[in-house]
């Protein structure tokens, strides 16, 4: 377990991403969700983490009730702010935002502090809980103004009454994130995407703000929503059909891997948590048999060999943080 900046707030170095089982893409059952849930939890999986968008409140639901049999204090929860649930009766389905769901509500962008307290207000009924651990910001990308002005201090008020344990923001670009980390007193950051085998982006800026301020990083994404887990023709990379030059990319970084004898799964997953700014990899999943490979692959220990091979491959920059190794 690890603390997450100066909040006390402890996570597990392997948490469990929970829009999966908010029907991402596809259905699952409640069954099969409750599932994945245990999966994680017997993998030794103490963070998990959710938030309304992820199925218009499905994931939230279904989380909360494969957690309730075990003790609150037990585990660490993380939901987010910035997009309201509004009931409609417009019909239809979620797809076009990526979740095989009935479309019984709307989402609406609110980095408001009412807005802020009202979704959490709706999370915690979601979920069947008093309170929640943590509490990011949920892609304020074009709401950058109202989130620092109205989001951010309303989360500080939160955090401030007891009400949340940590704070930060949750998005799939650096530089904001990086704004967050510099220019505010979060505890946590999530990096959705840019920070993997594929993608060092956050190498520039982010992980070396968060390391000086003393912010945790939580890196999701670490497989780029597919490519890393599986590289071959129609894999996806960043939720889109991956660019022929990053499946080629994929396939030379795999090639490594079974020369070395691991796996570029497991490291992928070695790769994001070797940064010390990194305080745990979110990895999304929605059977047991997920959970179990992803918890299987991340205590396998790659071969040191590994890595000075990809450097020399040009598949790695030279100032990557790699385990073994220590970091900047």
């Amino acid at each position: 377990m690890t603390t997450l900046g100066r909040s006390g707030v402890e996570v597990s170095e392997l948490s469990f991403g929970a829009a999966g089982i908010g029907n991402l893409f596809t259905a699952v059952t409640d069954e099969q969700a409750s599932e994945a849930v245990h999966a994680a939890w017997t993998s030794g999986i103490r963070y998990f983490d959710t938030a309304p968008h992820y199925g218009l409140g499905l994931s939230e639901r279904r989380l909360g009730a494969a957690l309730r049999e075990h003790p609150r204090t037990a585990y660490t929860v993380s939901t987010k702010v910035g997009r309201r649930l509004e009931p409609t009766d417009a019909g239809g389905d979620d797809l076009a935002d990526g979740f095989a769901v009935p479309a019984t509500h709307h989402r609406v962008w609110d980095f408001s502090a009412d807005g802020v307290r009202r979704g959490l207000t709706a999370s915690l009924e979601r979920l069947g809980l008093d309170r929640v651990d943590v509490v990011y910001l949920h892609d304020p990308d074009d709401h950058a103004d109202q989130a620092f002005r109205e989001g951010y201090p309303a989360l500080e008020r939160l955090r401030a009454e007891g009400v949340v344990g940590a704070i930060g923001a949750g998005m799939n670009q650096t530089a904001m994130l990086t704004r967050f980390v510099r220019e505010t007193d979060v505890d946590v950051v999530l990096c959705a995407g840019r920070y993997t085998l594929l993608d060092q982006r956050a190498l520039a800026d982010l992980l070396p703000a968060a390391a000086d301020r003393g912010t945790s990083v939580v890196i999701g994404g670490a497989f780029n929503s597919g490519l890393l887990a599986d590289p071959k023709p129609g894999a996806t990379y960043n939720y889109a059909a991956a660019p022929t030059e990053l499946l080629d990319r994929a396939l030379r970084l795999k090639a490594v891997a079974e020369r070395h004898g691991t796996t570029l799964r497991g490291a992928a997953l070695a790769f994001c948590a070797a940064h010390p700014a990194v305080a745990s990899v979110l990895v999304g999943a929605r059977s047991p048999h997920e959970v179990r490979d992803c918890a299987e692959q991340f205590a396998a220990p790659v071969p040191a060999d590994f890595w000075p091979e990809l450097r020399a491959e040009g598949l790695l920059p030279a100032d990557a943080p790699v385990p073994g190794e220590e970091g900047p």
